[in-house]
């Protein structure tokens, strides 16, 4: 298997590493463990930021990936596609704005902020490995070359 089939892989486990991390950390706060919330929300942290590196340096590296094909699995793959992009450049000010506020110690301004900021970034890490499983392994099923 070459680097190129790899890398996409690995950026789709980092996005379902955040994902899991971003549903422990909920459980924690929701059990009052503001330290194991802090752990765990600092661990979705650290996976996204490297997701991040790690897609740019692959997008460098090899491009846009197109879809193959046609029809409605093209349709909702760039559906996905679409606000999983658009919603994760408005993540990254969010997202960095609610760690800053928890960090400073201002939770009731981080907890505000949070109510936006969480379910957008469950949702861009949930598509993010949709993204990867339709354009890497659906797309190749339904289209064959």
């Amino acid at each position: 298997m070459h680097w190129t089939e790899i890398h996409p892989a690995i950026n789709a486990a980092l996005n379902l590493t955040s994902f899991v991390f971003l549903v422990a950390g909920r459980m924690a706060i929701a059990r009052g463990d503001d330290a194991l919330h802090k752990k765990r929300m600092l661990t979705a942290f650290g996976s996204s930021t490297v997701f991040l590196i790690s897609y740019l340096i692959r997008f460098a590296t090899t491009g846009a990936h197109k879809y193959p094909g046609e029809g409605w699995d093209k349709s909702l793959y760039l559906f996905i596609l679409f606000s999983h992009m658009v919603l994760a450049v408005v993540l990254v000010p969010l997202l960095l704005g609610a760690l800053r506020r928890a960090l400073r110690g201002e939770f009731a301004k981080h907890k505000k902020l949070v109510k936006f900021t969480w379910p957008i970034w469950v949702y861009v890490s949930v598509t993010g490995v949709l993204v990867y499983l339709m354009l890497y392994h659906l797309a190749p099923v339904l289209h064959p070359a």
